[in-house]
């Protein structure tokens, strides 16, 4: 009996503003809708909180009440995942189960904006026509039938949406210019140095020899340490692209001004020692609550 053959899950190159491209595994419509639901009951339980008070306080005003409950509803899911996106790495708790995350599109850094214009969209797309559905008769007593119907249409439109594109893209990601990739399992030095012990011998030897002065290590921030993690993580799994790892470390070193080593340091040799000299500039400026996201 012939094993059956599945598609593998669409993958799009996002190019880092240092012009590396990196693979990512774009995130299936299952598993998005999965996280969306799971995501969905944390403002939901939230709401209905929301929603008993107003009706205990204004028992007479139900109008002002039903009013009310429906901006704590709008405040609430909307704070809910924006602040979870913009502090989490493009995570929501959701996404953390499943295992996706949300980037930008053009591989820089998730910006605020881009997180808030994507959240908002999903007002038009999907809450909207649910108010609509579930409260349109309480909300306008002369609404006409058929609206409930072009509501229904409105909502199944933008939810088959993400199905037309490789991309997976709903509206709001073609509004905010993001994207949800299954989100790489996070490796850090350690790990990363067990996996290549003959690296790791070596970077010990260089740093030891060679310490980055402190303006060097300022140059660069949180985002570039994370690009940079990645790309040795998949250095050691072999799934990086020949002379990738030589260019990125060209251009640290043209950067930061590193003069020509005597004799000549590896490419993977030197980004280690660097991404361990970083990582400790950056934590080491955390302790003082100086946060830098991006290079200079």
């Amino acid at each position: 009996m012939p094993a059956s053959v599945t598609s593998p899950p669409p993958v799009w190159n996002v190019t880092t503003p240092e012009g590396v491209p990196l693979p990512f595994v774009v995130a299936g419509a299952g598993d998005r809708a999965f996280a969306f639901v799971l995501d969905a009951l944390v403002p939901l339980a939230a709401t209905v909180a929301a929603w008993l008070i107003c009706l205990a306080v204004f028992v007479v005003l139900r109008g002002l009440a039903l009013a009310l409950g429906l901006v704590a509803a709008f405040a609430l899911r909307n704070a809910y995942f924006t602040v979870c996106e913009a502090n989490w790495s493009g995570r929501t708790l959701g996404k953390r189960a499943v295992g996706l995350r949300v980037i930008a599109r053009d591989g820089g850094p998730l910006t605020a904006e881009a997180v808030l214009a994507r959240n908002l969209m999903r007002e038009l797309e999907i809450f909207m026509p649910l108010t609509v559905l579930l409260l349109g008769q309480r909300l306008a007593p002369e609404l006409p039938g058929w609206a409930r119907g072009a509501a229904t249409l409105w909502l199944f439109a933008f939810a088959l949406l993400p199905l037309a594109s490789r991309q997976r893209l709903r509206c709001g990601d073609l509004a905010a210019g993001t994207l949800v990739v299954r989100a790489p399992r996070a490796v850090l030095l350690p790990d990363l140095a067990a996996a290549a012990p003959g690296a790791a011998v070596a970077w010990n030897a260089f740093n030891a020899f060679n310490a980055f002065r402190q303006e060097q290590l300022d140059i660069y921030g949180i985002h570039e340490l994370q690009v940079l993690e990645d790309l040795l993580r998949r250095s050691s799994e072999g799934t990086l692209g020949a002379g990738v790892l030589d260019d990125v470390a060209a251009k640290i070193r043209r950067k930061i001004g590193w003069p020509r080593e005597d004799p000549p340091v590896a490419a993977e040799t030197f980004l280690r020692a660097f991404y361990g000299a970083q990582r400790g500039r950056l934590e080491q400026k955390l302790l003082f609550g100086v946060r830098q996201e991006r290079k200079r």
